[in-house]
């Protein structure tokens, strides 16, 4: 195992521990003593260690095995300039997969046949790479302003001259992770439109020691960005780099350095890109999202416990969005507003406070995407509009042509920043809550279901059967997914369909829920682990789980509705409350229906549409779900 513990240890090392005794025996660490363990592998056949690595300016490899070593050289002889990496094999070991890749590459798969040394080309990921324009990556290192060395790379444009240059400065995301060298797209983009690209590892980055991590402990947006600010320093110092035309551009923390940078150090940079940038780090802690919360502390003890005064007070002042006015230079916002991380009013409320003290800002917000893009079209439009951006800002190319689809939904993601105001607050007691006009018939209904997950689309049906059952109803719904089935039994009041008990059952997790007077109990199964669940609940629920879709056709529906209901947060352990409003009308197969939305009351992401007929027995013709956590997916069913 991979361990740092103990006081007296920085980087971490790899050990062999006795589990029967709790003995540990010392195996390896950082040769060079520079950086933490990296990797180990063994062999399959004979359980022996082949090789073990660490992640320096570039991988080292330190061979255990003779042979492998004497192939791998081999190998390296034959792919001049390149890494080589063994992926995978067969149970022999005798083939296979390898990956050949570098800075300036973005990578290649061989098979490789150890018998007879053959290497056989597979495939490239990227076929259509213009490798000869792709510039090279270089480690530097420099003093940051307590005098900590500061690892960092720079990619440079190619064929330009160094001197004199725009720079992008790109920190990483996490910030409790790395850059590593090796092909980097958003490096090789920028630095192909003539700027030089600077990616720190700031302290706070991973994989070089203890020291060098605990160095960034509550230090966002100050010695943290100290650690950008002395590298465009040290660019300019060497002449490489233009002090008038330097950028920031970068996405979650570095989206969040990019609010600090134009910020805090107002006279470094000229311009900022800020993807999915927390801008206020007690709001970032407020709204933790379910699956962070057991890591909670570590962030009280990383960035700052907002729960004491001085906490509290140390994470306003290191927060962009109280210090706006100190902005003299444009900003672009991009944010994915399903986003369960850094939730859409981060960016919404450093827009309405630059809109207000009329500052320059622009923002492009995709109702289709969650933490960062990942559907193509989203990320060409975005970059489309990025690099117009900091071409007019600091100087460097963009391409004017735009394809027609990119074009369009760069128009559809572009937000007029007149239009942005925060969730509105609704108050419970001025609206009644969700009840059903009338029961639902027993009966089978069938939906055929697309589900758009980041660009992989899959067709499905959904069954739901409704029983009765004299004094209650049984509703089962069933997904038929390529994945697998995913299923779900309710019992329900027959009169109300309030929620009595919720059973789901998803391939390695389960659940069962009891719906209690003044609390919801039961237990979650995952994989084995075994989560006990008690949430207090003061309202009835409905329309929370199989059946959803039917259960919103029995509201009494008009085109002024608009009424509360609860829903139980099983991740935060707690009830949430939802509106649901008429929206509007339109008609589905030719029948009239209200648009029906449900939301979180209080801004969460994610929503449920319906379209209801507004026939004397009302049908849900069609829903659409807008899926948060998995990044602003779109599940669609239409009624058969």
């Amino acid at each position: 195992m991979v361990t740092d513990k103990g006081n007296d240890v920085n980087l971490s090392r790899l050990i062999l521990l006795n589990i029967n005794n709790k003995k540990e025996t010392f195996v390896e660490s950082d040769p060079e003593k520079k950086v933490d363990f990296g990797n180990v592998s063994f062999s399959e056949l004979n359980h022996q260690m082949i090789s073990t690595s660490y992640e320096d300016d570039k991988l080292r490899i330190y061979w255990k095995d003779k042979t492998y070593e004497e192939e791998y050289k081999a190998l390296k002889k034959q792919f001049k300039g390149m890494e080589v990496g063994f992926n995978n094999s067969t149970k022999d070991e005798k083939i296979w997969l390898l990956s050949v890749y570098s800075d300036t590459d973005p990578g290649s798969v061989y098979l490789y046949d150890r018998n007879t040394k053959k290497v056989t080309f597979q495939y490239r990921p990227r076929p259509k790479m213009p490798l000869k324009d792709l510039s090279p990556m270089r480690a530097i290192k420099y003093k940051s302003s307590d005098g900590l060395e500061i690892p960092a790379y720079l990619t440079l444009p190619k064929g330009a001259s160094a001197k004199n240059l725009p720079l992008i400065v790109n920190p990483h995301g996490g910030p409790w992770a790395r850059d590593a060298w090796g092909y980097d797209p958003y490096a090789q983009f920028l630095s192909n439109r003539g700027y030089a690209v600077l990616q720190v590892n700031f302290r706070s980055s991973t994989g070089f020691g203890k020291k060098f991590l605990n160095a960034g402990n509550k230090q966002w947006g100050d010695l943290m960005q100290d650690d950008l600010t002395w590298g465009v320093k040290h660019l300019v110092s060497k002449g490489i780099v233009d002090p008038k035309r330097v950028g920031i551009m970068g996405g979650s923390y570095g989206g969040y350095a990019t609010l600090a940078g134009l910020t805090f150090t107002p006279d470094v940079y000229a311009c900022g890109v800020s993807i999915v940038g927390p801008s206020s780090l007690l709001t970032l802690l407020q709204s933790i999202p379910p699956y962070w919360e057991a890591g909670r502390i570590v962030f009280h003890e990383r960035m700052g416990d907002p729960t004491n005064p001085e906490g509290e007070a140390q994470l306003k002042r290191q927060s962009p969005l109280f210090s706006v006015d100190k902005i003299k230079v444009p900003l672009m916002v991009v944010q994915g507003a399903n986003d369960p991380r850094v939730k859409k009013a981060e960016s919404d409320q450093i827009v309405i406070a630059m809109r207000e003290k009329k500052l320059p800002v622009e923002y492009i917000c995709a109702p289709d995407e969650g933490h960062g893009f990942a559907r193509p079209v989203n990320n060409m439009a975005f970059l489309a509009a990025a690099e117009k951006f900091l071409a007019a800002h600091l100087g460097g190319r963009y391409q004017s042509e735009i394809p027609a689809p990119i074009a369009t939904r760069l128009k559809e993601i572009t937000v007029d920043i007149n239009t942005v105001s925060l969730v509105e607050k609704i108050d419970p007691s001025k609206l009644n809550l969700a009840t059903a006009s009338r029961s639902l018939q027993a009966g089978k209904y069938e939906y055929s279901v697309n589900l758009d997950a980041m660009g992989h689309k899959m067709d499905f049906p959904q069954n739901i059967e409704v029983m009765d059952k004299g004094d209650h109803l049984i509703i089962k719904d069933e997904m038929k997914m390529p994945m697998g089935a995913l299923k779900e039994e309710a019992k329900l009041n027959k009169q109300s369909l309030e929620l009595m008990s919720r059973y789901v059952d998803q391939g390695p997790v389960n659940m069962l829920l009891e719906y209690k007077q003044d609390q919801i109990e039961g237990k979650i199964n995952m994989s084995g682990n075994k989560t006990d669940v008690k949430i207090k609940s003061s309202n009835h629920h409905i329309g929370d789980g199989a059946g959803a879709c039917l259960i919103v056709s029995t509201l009494d529906l008009g085109n002024d509705y608009k009424a509360l209901s609860y829903q139980a947060d099983l991740q935060k352990m707690e009830e949430k409350m939802m509106s649901i409003t008429v929206v509007g009308s339109e008609k589905v197969n030719n029948i009239d229906c209200y648009i029906v939305e449900i939301k979180s009351a209080t801004g969460e992401a994610g929503s449920a549409t319906y379209w209801v007929s507004k026939e004397s027995n009302p049908r849900t013709l069609k829903y659409k779900l807008i899926i948060a956590e998995m990044g602003g997916a779109t599940m669609t069913g239409m009624l058969k």
